[in-house]
């Protein structure tokens, strides 16, 4: 019995380590079960790689790409599709891996009644990692697909153009769902049943059961063709209620950003959109991710005038700085930092004295150190003076970075661009002033016995800084 009780220990212990992102980037949403997405034709009008990167900056951790998009001013004759060779496709993933995006979601695509054709879809699709095609298929194709649905396990979620569009009304998906896969379903676009003058919450109702995933949006009007995007909760739509009603069937999936207006300047109205997301989906799911950047930098001190925020970016005006209110223990941490030549700054984490931060908190390292040639205990990606990384992966000055430090109990993990570069037990620090290799470190008290608990830091040190997504995870 006490055998099979440490097993199912060890087992539990295994699970925990394996939840973790100790290894890749995490994905902090503001709840479990819905993940928030960008559909990237809401930056048709940008390369792939563009849009990528204004995901990223807008804290999206998953992407749907569509069939056609340029690829990358680099590639100038490249497509971002299915029929990209396995060169491109490694490059989508390595740079989706740097961003700490995941790419869930592929459409709108074809799925003719041509086996080939659809299974090149699919076997992309399975090779990159997508839970999810929306497609308009035509009545003669519906058997293959579904075949091809349970074949692969891979979702096809059936998208609503308006009226008069093959599926604007639900039925139709209905009709194509009835007595086939139950990989098969909608995809719910929120905006195009408006236009149509359906109601969105009369639809969803209609197809419970069958909803693979969203289209989201808000619009200025409704039952009118030329309706345009607003920001979500400034519009027409009842955005609180289909939530609840989304909450009601049990739904777990991808709701994806689409807004399809201000085609090149939608980023503010972009924020705002999420903004909304996340404080009606906290009103009625419970919270994972905790957003510790709002615009009055509420949960941080720091001296007056010392920093300040725009457009979600904050940055340092020269004055100390900058702690949370709260303490916290063991967590995930996940933000996005941009340095200047020079730029010297770290992250600390269980600070246990503000005023005694150098000997009571654990820093992790900012440094412009792109072009070092040797990796010491100083440059980015280090605990400081403690454990050098274990590869140099900041990027260039004036290029964004992503950071996810992981601490629980005696261990910190530190991802830095989609690479762990930190694997540390605190417990092998049994000394102060002396590392496991026997380099000398700076600190009064072994790390073994450092807090662990206390505040989070970021520190001015007296070059440019900047940051921006901060979410923390309490484990």
């Amino acid at each position: 019995m006490r055998k099979f009780l440490i097993a199912i220990l060890l087992t539990f212990m295994s699970l925990s380590a394996q939840d973790l992102p100790i290894n890749h980037h995490a994905s902090p949403d503001v709840t479990k079960d819905w993940r928030l997405s960008m559909q990237l034709w809401t930056f048709h009008k940008y390369t792939f790689f563009e849009a990528l990167d204004k995901t990223a900056s807008l804290g999206v951790s998953w992407v749907e790409a569509f069939p056609g998009q340029a690829f990358g001013e680099e590639y100038p004759d490249v497509k971002f599709d299915h029929h990209m060779d396995e060169k491109y496709r490694k490059i989508a993933k390595d740079r989706l891996k740097e961003l700490g995006l995941t790419l869930v979601n592929y459409g709108v695509v074809g799925l003719p009644n041509d086996e080939a054709e659809c299974r090149a879809v699919f076997d992309f699709a399975k090779e990159m990692g997508i839970e999810t095609i929306a497609s308009e298929p035509p009545d003669e194709a519906w058997d293959l697909v579904s075949k091809l649905c349970d074949e692969y396990k891979i979702n096809v979620a059936v998208h609503n153009h308006p009226e008069p569009s093959y599926f604007w009304n639900p039925d139709k998906v209905l009709e194509f769902a009835k007595g086939r896969s139950k990989y098969i379903g909608s995809c719910a676009d929120i905006g195009h049943w408006m236009r149509s003058g359906i109601d969105p919450i009369d639809a969803l109702r209609k197809l419970k059961g069958r909803i693979k995933s969203f289209h989201f949006g808000d619009l200025n009007a409704f039952g009118d063709k030329e309706a345009h995007d607003v920001p979500w909760g400034a519009g027409v739509a009842d955005l609180r209620g289909v939530f609840k009603e989304m909450k009601d069937q049990g739904f777990k999936g991808v709701f994806s950003i689409e807004y399809e207006y201000n085609w090149e300047a939608s980023i503010p109205e972009i924020r705002e959109s999420i903004k909304f997301f996340n404080k009606a989906v906290a009103e009625i799911q419970p919270v994972e991710w905790k957003n510790l950047l709002d615009d009055e930098i509420s949960q941080w001190q720091f001296e007056d005038g010392g920093w300040k925020i725009f457009e979600g970016v904050l940055s340092a005006n020269g004055a100390g700085d900058i702690w949370s209110k709260e303490k916290f223990g063991n967590f995930v941490l996940n933000l996005d930092f941009r340095l200047e030549p020079e730029t010297n700054s770290g992250v600390f984490v269980r600070t246990g004295s503000i005023e005694e931060w150098l000997h009571t908190a654990i820093e992790v390292q900012i440094l412009d150190s792109h072009d070092s040639k040797e990796i010491t205990r100083q440059d980015c990606g280090a605990i400081f003076d403690c454990l050098a990384p274990a590869k140099n992966m900041v990027n260039k000055p004036g290029e964004w970075n992503r950071y996810t430090i992981t601490c629980k109990d005696n261990m910190i993990y530190v991802v830095l661009n989609g690479t762990q570069v930190i694997n540390m037990n605190l417990d092998k620090w049994t000394e102060a002033h002396k590392n496991p290799d026997g380099t000398p470190n700076k600190f009064n008290t072994a790390y073994k016995d450092m807090p662990r608990e206390g505040y989070l830091g970021l520190q001015y040190h007296g070059h440019p800084i900047y940051f921006r997504n901060i979410k923390i995870k309490e484990l």
